[in-house]
């Protein structure tokens, strides 16, 4: 089907699609783990009878199983290869169905998401993504005996990855109709914080027929949503595709989706009157559902439900005030002084008064900040945010806070990046952070939503400039120093080079390194950047760690991952008489030698010695 035939046939009247796929599966007893995409192949009896149902109950058009047949997806079953034979066969199952038919009834694509986080916030590069996209699509649109009559990409909740899937789209087939559909969470948000006039903008300008809601609450929270984008875009076709309400879990394991049937008869005549040109349901619907549907829009009596009268207040989208000034940190970068940074980490208890001795000791010895490390090695300690503002508060020494991003979802880490700036912390340190089953609480949750190089993004790009992940105001800017991390001496330089760059061009403003033990080959590292990019590294505070005694050396060297020791140091620790005496010596062998090259030195101190960082920090008085 063209675009300009789809387009008539909205302007004619409301298309009615059919009802969920997934739930309906496992209402027959498909395990709710087992992939269903798949079942096109392995199973396709049962879901030529749901199709059949959906054609039976009056929809005009049914959609493909195919929402998760994407490489990413089948992956978590072993089927990644299978990508265009599973959605040939849906499409090709789907068209036997409508044939049998013999009613005029259109077949969409079903194009869900990847499954993935794409960068900035996840590893996986757009052009990756939308390979994986087009992948699929293709399969879609040359399915035999004959591709789909348009697609509809729904379920989403990114804009980047509904544009990414357009493009793919637009690529393969430019003039097959699209439909695109975003999914809200409770608060008529997306998951990554955007509302829907907000996205109705955005989708509007895209390369596609229609835009719209579909899963998300239930009906009534649906209506509200559409009623908001056709405020925003009102030139463009709208769909209404809700679950049957929110699910509940009942005895035994099931899921239970309260709306009936009649709930969405009087809905389906309330999202006509709304502008809906396109009508559906999602998850918890079933042929009942869409059979109450087909009868409510073909007896167009005035609909119970009121269409809401919503009004778009304009929010602002950039802070007004003027951001603070920059750090102390920032200030010494900028004028090339060289930095001393001591790792502390919080107590693991509630008691300060050591952390607070220690961070005074090591004022008096000669550093200017210190680093506040969160939960090292995934060991329960007091939070870093409460021990780097008493360390700030009661010593007078800036800090660099740790921000790992696992275990944290996006929601709680821009709370605690207000939470940290509002308690004069400036200067942050992005890293993946230690995974649980190393630490106290293997059990623990180790998710993330966000990688290093997306949350120095949203730092820099969107806290910094005065608002959150989905462009609302957080009232002002903030004026975070954001570092990121780096292997000066890797096993793969060319990779820790791109991966770096990547860093810098999402915003990082400097680097702490991984312990450095080989400073020749630090220096080449420099030197090799430098002449691939043709550009400056960025400033480096290079990380400098004192060998406590030979066993400490050989568990470095041995099994933590990226550290390298030379047998020269680790023998002369084998040899020491006293080993944290010639631990400290080696430490300021390698100061004198990264000196020339470095902006400052990062020193982290082996089992809480702090008076061993003081010891090394003395060559530092000597000449430069």
């Amino acid at each position: 089907m063209k675009r300009e035939e789809f387009r008539v046939c909205l302007q004619q009247k409301p298309l009615l699609l059919d009802g969920a796929m997934g739930t309906v599966l496992h209402g027959r007893g498909i395990a709710i783990d087992e992939c269903f995409d798949a079942l096109s192949v392995r199973n396709p009896a049962l879901v030529a009878e749901i199709h059949r149902a959906y054609i039976d109950a009056g929809a005009d058009v049914i959609e493909t199983n195919s929402f998760g047949a994407n490489r990413f997806k089948l992956a978590e079953h072993g089927l990644e290869e299978e990508v265009t034979a599973v959605n040939h066969a849906a499409v090709a199952l789907a068209r036997r169905v409508i044939d049998g038919s013999f009613k005029q009834v259109l077949l969409a694509g079903s194009v869900g998401p990847l499954g993935v986080r794409l960068a900035p916030l996840g590893r996986v590069t757009l052009p990756e993504a939308q390979a994986a996209f087009q992948e699929q699509i293709a399969a879609l649109v040359t399915a035999p005996p004959r591709g789909v009559d348009l697609l509809i990409i729904e379920t989403m909740s990114s804009v980047m990855e509904v544009t990414t899937a357009v493009a793919a789209a637009r690529a393969v087939a430019p003039d097959i109709p699209i439909i695109t559909n975003m999914t809200f969470t409770r608060d008529d948000r997306t998951l990554l914080g955007n509302t829907p006039d907000d996205l109705a903008a955005q989708l509007a300008v895209l390369d596609v027929d229609a835009i719209g809601v579909n899963c998300s609450g239930g009906p009534a929270q649906v209506l509200r949503l559409i009623s908001i984008m056709r405020r925003i875009a009102p030139d463009i076709p709208l769909a209404a595709v809700p679950n049957a309400g929110w699910p509940e879990q009942i005895h035994g394991g099931r899921v239970l989706y309260p709306a009936t049937p009649a709930y969405f008869a009087d809905y389906a005549r309330a999202f006509a009157a709304a502008g809906a040109c396109l009508i559906g349901g999602c998850c918890g619907t079933n042929a009942a559902h869409i059979a109450a549907m087909r009868q409510a829009l073909d007896t167009p009596t005035p609909s119970a439900i009121s269409v809401p009268v919503v009004e778009v207040v304009e929010r602002p989208r950039r802070g007004t005030a003027v951001a603070d000034e920059t750090t102390r940190l920032a200030q010494a970068l900028a004028a090339n002084h060289f930095v001393v940074t001591v790792e502390m980490s919080p107590p693991r208890g509630i008691a300060t008064q050591r952390l607070l001795e220690g961070a005074h000791m090591l004022k008096e010895a000669g550093a200017n900040f210190l680093n506040i490390a969160d939960s090292p090695l995934a060991r329960m300690r007091m939070s870093a945010w409460a021990a780097a503002y008493l360390v700030q508060k009661e010593v007078g020494l800036e800090t660099v806070l740790h921000f790992p991003t696992r275990g944290r979802n996006l929601l709680r880490i821009q709370g605690d990046l207000l939470a940290a700036y509002a308690m004069g912390i400036r200067n942050l340190f992005v890293v993946m952070g230690d995974p649980t089953r190393i630490g106290d609480f293997p059990e623990a949750m180790d998710s993330y939503d966000i990688v290093p190089t997306g949350l120095i993004h949203l730092i820099k790009q969107n806290f910094n400039i005065g608002v959150d992940k989905s462009g609302e105001s957080i009232d002002y800017p903030t004026n975070f120093m954001v570092g990121c991390a780096l292997n000066l001496t890797p096993a793969d330089p060319e990779q820790e080079m791109k991966l770096l760059r990547k860093k810098i061009r999402n915003g990082a403003d400097f680097a702490l390194t991984q312990p450095v033990f080989n400073p020749q080959a630090a220096s080449l590292f420099v030197a090799q950047y430098e002449a691939a990019y043709g550009e400056p590294i960025l400033p480096l505070i290079a990380g400098v760690k004192p060998l406590y005694n030979s066993r400490n050396a050989e568990f470095l060297h041995n099994e933590v991952p990226g550290m390298i020791i030379p047998h020269e140091q680790r023998q002369r620790m084998r040899d020491a008489a006293d080993g944290p005496h010639e631990g400290v010596l080696i430490a300021q062998e390698i100061v004198r030698a990264i000196r020339p090259f470095v902006q400052g030195v990062y020193m982290m101190p082996a089992f809480g010695r702090y008076d061993l960082v003081a010891d090394v920090l003395d060559v530092l008085r000597e000449p430069a």
